[in-house]
């Protein structure tokens, strides 16, 4: 009897794993719930610059962290126990002549993005070293100033989306390019986007933005930011942050398919009610007669029913340069006194004078005066189709909203970008499909399940270090404790946190 009553509970807990498969992958997955999100370890690695980008290496359980607080290196992080993390190393990169602006693991090598510290418009490089004993593997040019590195999900390509911004007075401005490098062989095919520049005009009038700078041609005002890489690594869309718009690459012919401009989002309704002052001594969100460009940063991608969906953090950037800005209070800008018969009032500090707006927008007419006020940012994520690059959901105003809810909202960004949604991260948790979005401004993440990408369901915010830059998820089944992980990387105080949510 007594060893029928082992048999029947072997049964049974065979059976409870079978049930409790991924159809997609057959792997045990924790039954968490993703809206309990909780910091259960902490480590600070300097001060401003500190903790930048976090990549994770399954294979010996270490993070890798971009620090530039006053050093040039990667600091090495073992977290084992992840409410114990440890640093226990470092990669120190002076003698590759690079800054490291971004890292990333697949199977035992951590690439490194590095702009050129020489000149910084000039070509950088991707450095790879082995995450066990830091030795160098082998190191690339790719273009101008490489903001975001990522391997493919096979691990057979590794991208660049290399910025190229011009120096302070423009008298050396390189292409923005997107760089691909074969891993088998370490050859590097360059991108860049000349030739679209015969539909500057059509992209435009959609909503893609290409300064009035003089000096700059089609080519040169393109700034690839971020990269996502589609599950079978054959399709990429990268965020062109301050042109309002996203490539996508066939990694197969290595080509640049298409452009999406991503368009303007309308803060006159309730449901976008932004709040625009800083000098108003309150919090207050109310539609505006302004629009704003969505200009994401971090991009990250899911599928559902076979469609592919990207999803944006819309933070918004300006280029302030000494030769060229874009950027200007709505006080000192001219407005078209038909469409703002009450311009005078709404140039006050505490209404819309301290307003940041696009300076190179608005004249729909050609007369001199703006007869529609463009802002920086879209203040939310949103998702779109990655088949055609149209939105299908935003956030609106969810994202200041929920985080002056928790008390973490920084009223003096209001006339900038507000909270400033910097990174995003999409995960599988049991059948539901989570997206965590950092918050630059407003020291948070938030957590939705996007299961349906018309109508994601909010879940939480949470408290983060000083600035979140990266966003970094460690699904169960390779994480040191078989638990979900978030890991949070903040550059404003150099700190790395990690987040785990609770079971069911």
């Amino acid at each position: 009897m007594k060893k029928l009553s082992i048999s029947l509970f072997a049964a049974l807990l065979i059976l409870a794993s079978c049930n409790n498969e991924d159809n997609n992958g057959g792997e045990v997955l924790a039954n968490e719930n993703p809206g309990t999100f909780k910091e259960i370890g902490s480590i600070t690695i300097g001060g401003e610059a500190a903790a930048e980008i976090s990549a994770y290496c399954e294979k010996t359980k270490r993070l890798f962290t971009v620090n530039n607080s006053g050093v040039n290196q990667i600091d090495v992080i073992d977290i084992t126990d992840p409410t114990k993390p440890i640093k226990i190393g470092k990669i120190d990169l002076a003698s590759y002549e690079g800054a490291a602006n971004s890292v990333s693991v697949f199977d035992g090598k951590l690439a490194v993005a590095l702009e050129s510290t020489a000149n910084k418009q000039g070509n950088g490089k991707v450095v790879i070293f082995n995450t066990s004993d830091y030795s160098l593997i082998k190191q690339v040019t790719v273009g101008a100033l490489p903001d975001m590195v990522t391997f493919s999900p096979d691990g057979k390509f590794i991208m660049t989306a290399n910025e190229g911004e011009p120096n302070t007075d423009y008298t050396q401005d390189p292409n923005g390019t997107i760089s691909i490098i074969e891993t088998s062989t370490y050859t590097v095919t360059t991108l860049d986007f000349a030739s679209f520049a015969g539909q500057a005009a059509a992209l435009a009038k959609d909503g893609f933005r290409i300064s009035k700078f003089a000096k700059t041609s089609f080519a040169q005002d393109i700034e690839p930011e971020y990269i996502t890489i589609s599950d079978d690594s054959k399709t990429a869309w990268v965020t062109l942050q301050e042109n309002n718009g996203v490539a996508k690459v066939d990694l197969t012919s290595k080509t640049i398919t298409a452009i999406y401009p991503l368009g303007l989002k309308d803060y006159n309704t309730a449901e976008n009610a932004i709040d625009v002052s800083d000098s108003d001594d309150k919090v207050a969100f109310n539609p505006w007669k302004v629009k704003g460009l969505y200009m994401p940063d971090a991009i990250a991608h899911y599928t559902v029913n076979n469609v592919p969906y990207f999803v944006t953090a819309n933070e918004g950037d300006a280029r302030e340069y000494n030769a060229y800005s874009d950027v200007k209070r709505m006080k000192s800008m001219k407005l078209d006194p038909t469409v703002f018969p009450d311009a005078a009032a709404l140039k006050l500090d505490p209404s819309m004078g301290r307003l940041n707006l696009v300076t190179d927008m608005g004249d729909t007419d050609g007369d001199g005066d703006l007869d529609e006020m463009v802002s920086f940012g879209g203040r939310s994520f949103s998702i779109w189709n990655g088949n055609t690059g149209k939105i299908v959901y935003d956030s609106k105003n969810d994202v200041d909203k929920k985080t002056y809810e928790l008390g973490t909202y920084d009223d003096k960004r209001s006339d900038d970008k507000g909270s400033e949604p910097e990174a995003v991260v999409t995960a599988k948790m049991g059948n539901q499909n989570i997206i965590f979005v950092g918050l630059e401004r407003s020291d948070a993440f938030m957590v939705y399940d996007a299961t349906n990408p018309t109508s994601p369901q909010y879940l939480q915010t949470v408290k983060t270090g000083d600035a979140p830059e990266g966003l970094l998820f460690i699904p169960a089944s390779k994480s040191p404790t078989k638990r979900s992980l978030l890991v949070v990387s903040s550059e404003g105080d150099g700190t790395v946190k990690i987040y785990q949510p609770d079971m069911k």
